[in-house]
């Protein structure tokens, strides 16, 4: 069974559409900046990618113009991704399925529930995970499977991932997959706890890297059954060729060692789409700019690649535009559909100094023309979750 890319859809602290955000991103845009949203003066990091001049969607905000800041985004994507897909009518659509996925979803809520002089009760509502799904599905008709995820960051892939699973299992012949979260005082408050976060920039593979740096927004994609976008003459953005999901088991925080699980998942994934190491032109790196990760993630290619690894291309996009936590992968991955599309790899921003320990091709500071068939999209997440896509130009 083939499985299709027909529609995108993004919400991002350097462009609050696909388009925008793709060239923002090309041009080597930074959206990293001093957090604004809370009062950070007594915290010890404060920069972030926080998404400002974002508005509801007025057909959106009429019906739901109280929700929490994180569902407003993945609202927003949602719909720039299902009217790119032609699949935003107004009859029921049970074909169509949701999967989306957070790492938060409306935990700014638990903030007002905190202040019992503002509390309206409503932040119970919004802390359900599942609650973005059922939204998501009433306002476009979506009445095929509905299903909230969390898998820390590599969550956006893992939706990807599920969503092609009920498309392979027959429970749905498109699914609108996603993934969303939003800086909260409350979220602040527990990754900065985790110390992995640097207080100035995100330098993926540089030898002086000190950490991340989070942001808001959404992703989402249409995943859908080939001759089913066929029939309806969808525009195909790309093939979903292979995808793997598994977990380290080893620790809360660090990877595994040697990059291991994320080794596996990308093997996963070339097993997946029957494809060798070779076919794959480009890696799309979860790189997060801490010290342990950039590193195991190098071991991990190299072990999965071989001698193709040093002739292959990576790039990490979160130099400038921060890491999107449950949204990363899904806007990861439109990130290399459109390499693919345009032929050109986004830089690897703030890469000043080589580290002897991440030795691979890295695209660094400018983009980079080159023809591209297939790309991998790689993620990970605490507590060890790793996902894989690989995607071919149509």
């Amino acid at each position: 069974m083939r499985i299709v890319i027909t529609g995108m859809g993004a919400v991002t602290p350097i462009g609050l559409s696909v388009e925008a955000f793709w060239q923002a991103l090309c041009r080597g845009d930074s959206g990293i900046r001093d957090l604004t949203r809370f009062d950070t003066r007594d915290w010890l990091f404060t920069r972030g990618g926080e998404i400002r001049d974002f508005s509801l969607p007025a057909e959106i905000a009429v019906v739901h113009a109280d929700v929490n800041l994180a569902s407003q985004f993945m609202m927003a994507a949602a719909r720039e991704a299902l009217r790119d897909a032609a699949l935003d009518g107004t009859a029921d659509q049970p074909e169509v399925g949701v999967v989306l996925s957070t790492n938060f979803g409306g935990v700014s809520a638990a903030e007002e529930m905190l202040t019992p002089a503002r509390s309206s009760g409503r932040g119970w509502q919004e802390l359900s995970f599942q609650r973005c799904v059922d939204r998501v599905a009433a306002l476009w008709h979506l009445t095929g499977p509905g299903a909230a995820l969390s898998l820390s960051c590599a969550s956006g892939g893992a939706a990807i991932a599920v969503g092609a699973d009920l498309i392979r299992a027959g429970r749905a012949q498109a699914v609108l997959t996603g993934g969303y979260d939003a800086i909260s005082r409350f979220a602040w408050s527990g990754l900065s706890v985790l110390r992995t976060m640097s207080k100035e920039a995100v330098r993926p593979f540089d030898k002086n890297r000190d950490g991340t740096i989070f942001s808001d927004g959404a992703g989402a994609l249409v995943v859908e059954e080939y001759e089913h976008a066929r029939r309806r003459g969808a525009r195909i953005h790309a093939e979903l060729v292979g995808y793997g999901l598994n977990n380290n088991a080893f620790h809360m925080t660090a990877p595994a060692k040697e990059g291991a699980g994320s080794a596996a998942v990308m093997k996963m994934a070339l097993a997946d789409a029957g494809l060798s190491p070779e076919a794959v032109d480009h890696i799309n790196a979860h790189g997060t700019g801490t010290k342990p990760n950039d590193v195991t993630e190098t071991q991990a290619v190299k072990a999965v690649f071989g001698a193709h690894a040093a002739r292959m291309p990576v790039t990490s996009i979160k130099g400038g535009l921060g890491h999107m936590m449950g949204a990363a992968g899904s806007v990861e991955a439109i990130a290399s559909i459109l390499s693919m599309r345009d032929g050109i790899i986004p830089p690897t921003l703030n890469y000043r100094e080589p580290d002897p320990e991440c030795d691979l091709d890295y695209v660094v500071n400018t983009a980079r023309a080159m023809t591209l068939g297939t790309v991998l999209s790689n993620s990970a997440g605490i507590g060890g979750c790793n996902a894989a896509v690989i995607l071919r130009k149509p």
